[in-house]
């Protein structure tokens, strides 16, 4: 019996190390990548979402910005790393649903590769006019287009940016001709707007507000099938005469496919509870992004939908990026 015993309590020691191991996700510091430059809108409300969950965590979320290639650099480092939920994503329209048509190709699979955490926010485009435009509506601007077919010029950030894309579908729904003018980012193609150099553009919303509000561009309407909070006075496009016309800019957090269900779970509850806190919500709303905070099957299915528009859109367009 003593032996008998002795034994059972070296196989009981022996286990204990094991079991020391097996610590509740996270214990470690969190690797949140952020695919584009620091500064921008995206980049801040990453860090102020990764500041709450390390507070309710009480583990690091350390910004890594990889930029470059659209998205794609950043997106292919996650998509490749330890599906441990160590190794996170702040993915995007651009990453998810536009660059796999615009791109020739992508190292990674959008769909397989990534497990979907929630949907952090929408971000609405809003259709702005040079006030010399002879439209204070949309279905005014369409009939002006109209009557001027290949003579009014649309700018954009880049080829195939949200605000391209959201060009060629009012074209596409409208049945206007319009030219379209990328630019090196949008905010010297606003320049070109207020100058006159081009007639229109599909802006971000809060980017274009100041100028909105200086009177130097005419707001017409959001590019979003609701209305948004951000401009309750502007009507929606679709409420306008396009019906099912629906562009905006949205981002959110996703883990490489085969993370477990516990990691998996745990960021989706610390993201959706620091997206729920009021003074994160009040700070994004400043920077012009509506919080969503979804559950994951809610996420993915959104994406699937916005890749089959944005592939429809991009093929219609020709647009492409070797």
């Amino acid at each position: 019996m003593t032996r008998l015993l002795a034994a059972s309590l070296i196989s009981l020691v022996a286990c204990l190390p094991a079991a020391s191991h097996a610590q509740a996700f996270p214990s470690k510091p969190i690797r949140f990548v952020v695919p584009y430059p620091a500064g921008g809108p995206l980049d801040t409300i990453a860090r102020l979402l990764g500041a709450k969950v390390a507070e309710s965590t009480r583990q690091p979320v350390v910004v890594d910005n990889k930029p470059g290639a659209g998205g794609n650099i950043g997106a292919d480092l996650v998509a490749k790393s330890p599906a441990d939920g160590y190794t996170i994503l702040m993915g995007a329209v651009a990453t998810h649903a536009i660059n796999p048509t615009l791109y020739k190709a992508i190292p990674y699979d959008p769909i397989k590769d990534f497990a979907p955490v929630t949907q952090v926010a929408s971000t609405p485009n809003v259709l702005v006019v040079n006030p010399s435009v002879p439209a204070s509506n949309v279905r005014e601007f369409i009939a002006h287009a109209k009557a001027n077919p290949g003579k009014l010029s649309f700018g954009s950030g880049s080829i195939g940016s949200a605000g391209h894309l959201a060009g060629e579908l009012f074209k596409a729904t409208a049945g206007v001709d319009m030219v379209h003018v990328p630019y090196k980012g949008a905010a010297p193609a606003m320049q070109d707007l207020v100058g006159g150099q081009i007639q229109l553009m599909f802006d971000n919303l809060a980017s274009a507000l100041g100028q909105v509000k200086a009177g130097k561009v005419r707001a017409l309407a959001v590019t979003t099938a609701r209305k948004t909070p951000l401009a309750p006075d502007l009507p929606t496009i679709a409420e306008s005469g396009l019906a099912g016309f629906d562009i905006s800019t949205w981002f959110g957090v996703f883990a490489p496919a085969g993370t477990p269900k516990e990691a998996l779970d745990r960021l989706h509850a610390e993201f959706t509870r620091a997206l729920a806190a009021p003074d994160v919500r009040e700070k994004m709303l400043a920077l012009g992004a509506e919080p969503v905070g979804n559950r994951p099957e809610e996420f993915a299915a959104y994406i699937k939908s916005e890749a089959d528009k944005y592939a429809k859109v991009i093929k219609a367009s020709g647009a492409k990026v070797d």
